[in-house]
């Protein structure tokens, strides 16, 4: 944990983390961005698994409704991560130890592992779905976990901005 440690005391002293820190402005816009950019991705995501629960676009096939909402997601994904990362090194001591920002990284991987074992195992045979009366449990229940995990995910977010408190380095 201590090389840890070193590394975010590294990052928030650089060059980018102060300016980001002591900009009136950069800071702001940068997070403007990160929370449009979580806005696209929750809202791709939440359309696609609210398909796999039955609720949204009953009468579209599961493979037309990912392939349309997929590369918004992926697009903003990119943006969030970036401005995620420039958010974190602006005071990542600080961030490093709040416990809603470590819980939010956990949900994140969590979401990862759940869409890596729904494209791996669970979607294969996402062909018959459209056959089939209903898209089959073992995909609402992906879908179910994945909604969950994201709203997680943003309530999270939402915390560390209430809870973040000066951590002296030493």
């Amino acid at each position: 944990m201590n090389e840890l440690s070193g590394l975010f005391q590294f990052l928030n002293d650089s060059h980018l983390g102060v300016t980001i820190r002591e900009n009136d402005y950069l800071f702001p816009s940068i997070e403007s961005l990160h929370v449009l950019a979580d806005a696209v991705v929750f809202g791709s995501i939440a359309m696609v698994d609210l398909h796999l629960l039955g609720v949204t676009f009953k009468r579209s096939q599961f493979t037309k409704v990912s392939s349309e909402l997929l590369p918004f997601t992926w697009v903003a994904f990119f943006f969030a991560v970036i401005s995620g990362a420039l958010l974190f090194i602006s005071s990542a001591v600080n961030y490093a130890a709040n416990s809603f920002f470590q819980f939010k990284i956990a949900l994140l991987l969590l979401a990862g592992l759940n869409m890596l074992i729904f494209q791996r195992l669970i979607s294969q045979d996402h062909h018959r779905w459209s056959q089939q009366s209903q898209i089959p449990n073992s995909a609402r229940w992906a879908g179910l976990i994945s909604l969950s995990l994201w709203i997680g995910v943003v309530l999270c977010g939402r915390w560390i901005g209430f809870t973040i408190e000066p951590v002296l380095a030493n």
